[in-house]
């Protein structure tokens, strides 16, 4: 456990991205901001739900007080759309296999956890604009074993983990031929059994995937992921029909962000 919990420090460190953390709100009144459905304007709240467990895109640190605060690349971008709407950002923070069930619920306005489009996910939800771009999916292994895994055949028998309801999923299923998809709700949790050998790699978003590598030499990503094809740009998830409005306004301010490139993610902090 202590090496894990090194490793998640570390990860925490490496980030440096464009604008601050937001303080995590445990007055759980996402519902008081969410009571006027038929108006652009919920009382000057902007209520974003999030899976905080996914650095470099959405995370969990404490600051110097102690105080713990959400930070990533869809925290920044959150903030940076709350802004130009006049609005305070708020963050809720769940499993991400519940995001898009709260968020047609009315307990979020905004869904950003790097998430994808799919048919599947267009049943149940609007989607602005693409807003980020980042690398292809990856595929994380124990570093001692990576020359195993030079082609996705290689982990036919193999267990391998993927975070519920993502499109890593299906990157285990149909991509992985025979493959044993190991489903966990947390990616923190997927790391967790890798870095203790419980499955013998793991799917993940390259920039994830490139984080825990670089903070535990014990992990390395696997040279079969080069087969897995191209990244699909994230966006940003509304309840379908937009019932409040939302869309033209995220669209407006992920076009002016996008001209601003205030989506570069700098490089890396030095690790301690």
């Amino acid at each position: 456990m202590k090496k894990f919990t090194a490793l998640m420090l570390a990860l925490m460190m490496s980030l440096s991205l464009v604008a601050c953390g937001n303080k995590p709100d445990d007055s759980n009144n996402a519902d008081d901001a969410n009571t006027d459905n038929n108006t652009e304007q919920t009382g000057g709240t902007l209520v974003l739900g999030t899976s905080a467990d996914y650095a470099p895109y959405e995370f969990m640190y404490a600051d110097d007080s102690g105080t713990m605060q959400y930070a990533g690349i869809d925290i920044s971008a959150g903030q940076y759309i709350a802004d130009e709407l006049g609005k305070e950002l708020q963050v809720e923070n769940m499993s991400f296999d519940y995001l898009l069930t709260s968020l047609a619920k009315g307990d979020f306005d905004i869904v950003m956890a790097a998430i994808e489009v799919t048919p599947k996910r267009l049943q149940s939800a609007d989607f602005s604009d693409p807003y980020y771009t980042d690398l292809p999916a990856m595929i994380l292994v124990k570093a001692d074993a990576a020359d195993q895994y030079n082609t996705l055949a290689d982990f036919a028998g193999k267990s391998v983990g993927a975070q519920t309801a993502t499109t890593k999923e299906a990157v285990v299923t149909d991509q992985m031929e025979g493959a044993n998809l190991v489903s966990l709700s947390l990616v923190t949790d997927l790391v967790n059994e890798l870095v203790y050998g419980k499955v013998d790699a793991i799917v993940v978003d390259g920039a994830v995937a490139e984080q825990y590598a670089e903070a535990n030499p014990d992990l390395a990503i696997a040279p079969a992921s080069s087969e897995l094809g191209e990244a699909q740009p994230y966006c940003i998830a509304v309840a379908k029909g937009d019932p409040k409005g939302l869309l033209p306004g995220i669209n407006e301010a992920i076009a002016k962000m996008t001209s601003e490139n205030k989506m570069e993610r700098s490089s890396p902090l030095p690790m301690s």
